[in-house]
């Protein structure tokens, strides 16, 4: 039975993410979405981007971080530049734990990110979603880049979308919010009890703060089930 397990903020922490591929037992008939942020703070962040970009059944999307890395490369070529091995170079120097290992297909595949992704009862994004002034969902095609990957009024507890489609994101650790490290699902009012659908969510936090407190965790859409696991276990 194919299973869909969404993943944020991992932050270069590659030994982890492998471990939580087998806390779930993940396969190759499996389909993982992560929602940003697999670069930076962490030593291995480049081996985790090549990583997740060679998994066929791996979704990724741009995070702040991709997308500061993004940022420094388009402004590296609009000088259009006649050495591209000193351009890598530069460019690898972006990372200081692992850099040697960034190539030209992986460059050009954090080019390609997308800033969201949509399926039939829910919307992955890094930070935020764009609402009206009724608090309902607008359309995410609308939403600037800016607002997907940098929005930091979404994931207060406050924030309650009205309609639409479950939103899934990560960009703010949830010990921020609630003092520990954990996913916070948020649930419609109407949700049935025990809440094992994802339409009985509105929200889904999933920024367990990996580079803070050592912990990473992701969340099985198909029963609403968190799973963790912890740098120091």
């Amino acid at each position: 039975m194919r299973m869909t397990y969404c993943v944020s903020d991992i932050h270069g922490e590659y030994e982890l993410f492998l471990r939580l591929l087998n806390k779930i037992n993940f396969s190759d008939s499996d389909r993982l979405i992560v929602c940003g942020d697999i670069i930076d703070k962490g030593k291995d962040s480049v081996k985790l981007a090549k990583y997740i970009f060679g998994m066929p059944n791996a979704e990724c999307i741009a995070g702040n971080h991709e997308y500061e890395f993004l940022k420094l490369y388009w402004s590296l070529m609009k000088q259009s530049p006649n050495d591209f091995d000193a351009l890598l170079k530069r460019l690898q120097n972006y990372f200081p734990y692992d850099g040697n290992l960034l190539d030209w297909d992986t460059v050009d595949a954090f080019d390609a990110l997308p800033y969201y992704i949509k399926d039939e009862n829910f919307i992955c994004v890094h930070a935020g979603v764009p609402l009206d002034s009724e608090s309902k969902l607008l359309s995410v095609e609308k939403a600037s880049r800016e607002q997907l990957v940098y929005d930091r009024v979404f994931k207060d507890e406050s924030v309650a979308p009205i309609g639409g489609k479950c939103v899934l994101f990560g960009h703010t650790p949830t010990s921020y919010i609630c003092g520990e490290s954990r996913i916070l699902a948020y649930k419609r009012e109407a949700a049935a009890f025990g809440g094992r659908n994802i339409k009985d969510y509105y929200k889904i936090h999933l920024d367990t703060g990996t580079w803070l407190d050592g912990v990473l965790g992701c969340f099985r859409i198909d029963d609403c089930r968190a799973f963790y696991v912890n740098k120091e276990s």
